[in-house]
């Protein structure tokens, strides 16, 4: 269509009222989900080429998870509906506009992928299916948004329930818990639902049975965009309604003491407490990054200060001397004031998952294990752990960085209880494991 010397494109399509509001938002960081079948990626596209249009000569970059999956999920259908505006070089891997502006499209399968985006600069970033992306995925990707000139730098997320990083998304857009480098107000969040979207309802009318006859989880995620619960979550026992407590008992009435796991990338501890009847309760924790062993054994001597702690149960690989200097992990922290006595924990993973799953669910409908609710880590990543998909009896190690403190719960429950063995075996505590199940505590 011509209008005076003017070539007139006509875009067809008139978006939700879920759709406009995600249009609409002027946040740092803007994330669209939750259920399947609410217009995510169409609403994306459009953003994206809106801004391309309005602003001449902006940076934009496009990722998904892979390649293959971008270009058939966005490149395809960009070029149908938008063909003549814009023009497409597969070497580039780019869409340009008359104008200048370009988007870039990307992909970010693994942390190694992370390095081809370092030092680039992009005025918009957008993330198809977040939640299959690390928190470290995404933090690279926050560092690109920057550059010069009177243009916005925003980031525009869509999200399904479920993936590794379910957890950082829920974190950040749906329980707007931030850390100390992160405002509130740079993260918006707006929910998508099949019903939100007439289009695919009048197209589709069957697509939302099709949901409806979904396995119980896949339909609270797929189709009400729950994130709570979500397929190929490992401990779909642990309720935050449920395990999570303002209140606990006296100390006086409970026997503590201490679990960790210990890295470089990571130290997380647990102080709890038992019960007379064996009831479990996580009191305190201390989640820290890049200490030495003896900067965390001082960050565990403080996280007991108050607390009458009986023993600190350690993964057992710090029993194991250091070939640099002869001494032990556990020789190292031992000899810390204030470090309570260390013993090695039974690191049976599957052994110690169902002992888990034991004080989750409990018994008579009431729980063995509580969590107080300043244990802000602990209850995020619980929810987010995944099995593994080779071992589903086990978690997977990724998204690595929610499997620390659950690994020190393992630890801590697997010490007030030894499951029963196929046969007698010295522990590193050189006492002897036998047949009869017995609690330490």
């Amino acid at each position: 269509m011509k209008q005076g010397n003017k070539k007139i494109l006509r875009i067809n399509g008139s978006p939700s009222e879920r759709q406009k509001e995600f249009f609409a938002s002027r946040a740092r960081y803007t994330a669209y989900g939750g259920a399947r079948g609410g217009g995510k990626s169409w609403a994306l596209r459009r953003k994206l080429v809106g801004l391309c249009l309005h602003y001449p000569g902006i940076r934009c970059l496009l990722v998904r998870r892979s390649y293959a999956e971008l270009k058939a999920n966005h490149v395809v259908p960009l070029l149908s509906e938008y063909g003549a505006l814009l023009s497409y070089r597969e070497s580039d891997k780019r869409l340009s506009f008359p104008n200048g502006s370009t988007i870039s499209l990307g992909y970010c399968a693994s942390t190694r992928d992370c390095l081809r985006y370092q030092g680039q600069e992009y005025d918009i970033i957008a993330i198809d299916e977040a939640t299959q992306l690390s928190e470290h995925q995404f933090t690279v990707f926050k560092a690109c948004l920057r550059g010069v000139g009177n243009v916005p730098r925003r980031m525009y997320l869509t999200c399904n329930p479920g993936g590794v990083g379910h957890g950082w998304v829920k974190r950040l857009f749906i329980d707007r818990r931030y850390r100390s480098d992160e405002r509130a107000e740079d993260y918006r969040f707006i929910p998508a639902r099949v019903f939100d979207n007439p289009v695919l309802l009048a197209s589709d009318p069957d697509y939302v049975s099709q949901l409806e006859s979904l396995p119980p989880i896949l339909k609270d995620a797929w189709l009400y965009g729950r994130w709570d619960v979500f397929e190929g979550q490992f401990l779909p026992e642990f309720d935050p309604a449920v395990h999570v407590t303002q209140k606990l008992p006296p100390l006086g009435s409970l026997r503590c003491f201490a679990a960790f796991d210990y890295g470089l990338d990571m130290l997380a501890a647990l102080v709890l407490g038992v019960d007379g009847k064996g009831d479990l309760y996580v009191l305190r924790e201390c989640c820290i990054p890049d200490l030495i062993l003896r900067e965390a054994a001082l960050r565990i001597s403080d996280l007991c200060r108050g607390i009458p702690v009986e023993y600190a149960v350690a993964s057992p690989d710090l029993w194991n001397r250091r070939q640099d200097t002869g001494r032990s992990g556990f020789e190292i922290m031992q000899a810390t004031p204030g470090m309570p006595p260390m013993c090695a924990a039974d690191d049976r993973r599957i052994s110690g998952w169902r002992i888990l799953r034991e004080y989750l669910h409990g018994g008579e409908g009431s729980p063995r294990l509580w969590i107080h609710a300043s244990c802000h880590v602990l209850i995020d990543s619980l929810p987010a752990l995944l099995c593994d998909p080779n071992r589903p009896e086990d978690a997977s190690g990724e998204p690595h960085d929610v499997t620390h403190a659950p690994e020190a719960l393992r630890y801590a429950v697997m010490s007030r209880f030894a499951l029963p063995c196929e046969r007698e075996i010295p522990d590193r505590n050189f006492r002897l494991l036998n047949t009869k199940p017995r609690r330490l505590l």
